[in-house]
């Protein structure tokens, strides 16, 4: 990775409906743009992610989501409302970002959510990207939504049992992640503490076996950061990211002319590489890199095709 660096333009673009959205520019002024898209849903930027980029080449461009990271207001707060937190929201922030910005075209860079939520915008507005880089692919189907929170639990069945168990009995054998949702803005902080406790346990079993990951990758995390980020999570998941289903791999024709690069662990357990591939068999443009030695928290060799992408992109 590249050496640490600050921006050198930040501030909050107002969405017009009562969201402030945190934005940081760092790297060359005049490079070529690039927009890092954070995955959760919820998590924020990290300044760790600027690093990915030659800051001589590239004009470098975050943001956290709504009401995450450095986003007013938070969804830590449980009265905070979330009902204009929507993936089409999210795309219409991007698209007044890159105006705000003065931005022509960019390159699309981010993984795991962010891939979702860079297809959808890119879809949406194709002359507007030059380039993307997808990390960890997914597309928010309710089939790998359900994938996530339920089937990968027959690896994990005990564990699997307690999330299952940090709803209500009557909630059980129901929709678990509207449950959660409801237990997220619950008036008892306690409540809400558990809640959080539980889900981020589950994030981290499903990621327990990467050998070459980082092991508790969701909950080392500040607390009002892990509630916006389960909150957020249960929010998008439970109403099935507002996609219709399928929606981006049956609209990946409106991606011809975009050159890509698929990067994806083969041991993603949490996120199996049958959506990548899928995505990669309709989009002519996409170059699948299958990482023989990662899962969803990457490794080295993940950095090196994710920075060798990059790279490749640079002087397009």
């Amino acid at each position: 990775m590249f050496p640490p660096i600050e921006p050198y333009d930040h501030g909050h673009l107002d969405t017009g409906d009562g969201h402030l959205v945190y934005w940081e520019v760092c790297g060359n002024p005049e490079g070529k743009p690039a927009l890092v898209v954070h995955g959760g849903p919820g998590s924020g930027c990290t300044p760790g992610q600027r690093r990915a980029f030659d800051p001589e080449r590239y004009k470098i461009i975050l943001f956290d989501q709504r009401n995450c990271g450095r986003s007013l207001p938070h969804a830590s707060d449980p009265a905070t409302d979330l009902s204009a937190n929507t993936t089409h929201h999210l795309v219409a922030d991007i698209e007044r970002l890159r105006e705000h910005l003065g931005v022509d075209r960019w390159l699309l860079y981010g993984g795991s959510w962010g891939s979702t939520l860079m297809l959808a915008y890119a879809e949406a507005h194709p002359s507007r990207v030059s380039e993307m880089v997808l990390i960890g692919v997914t597309m928010t189907r309710r089939s790998e939504t359900e994938w996530l929170y339920k089937g990968v639990g027959r690896f994990f069945p005990e564990q699997w049992q307690r999330f299952r168990e940090g709803v209500p009995e009557a909630d059980r054998d129901g929709d678990l992640l509207s449950a959660y949702s409801r237990l997220l803005v619950d008036p008892d902080p306690e409540v809400r503490a558990k809640a959080v406790h539980d889900w981020v346990t589950w994030e981290d079993t499903v990621i327990s076996l990467e050998v070459n990951g980082k092991p508790n990758a969701y909950s080392d995390g500040p607390p009002a950061a892990l509630a916006a980020f389960v909150r957020i999570c249960a929010h998008y998941f439970s109403n099935h990211a507002w996609l219709e289903e399928g929606v981006l791999l049956r609209d990946a024709h409106r991606l011809a002319g975009i050159p890509a690069v698929l990067i994806h662990g083969r041991f993603d357990l949490g996120g199996p590489l049958e959506t990548a591939w899928e995505l990669a068999q309709a989009w002519p443009d996409a170059r699948l890199v299958v990482v023989e030695d990662s899962g969803h928290t990457g490794s080295d060799t993940m950095r090196k095709e994710i920075q060798a992408a990059l790279e490749s992109f640079a002087g397009r």
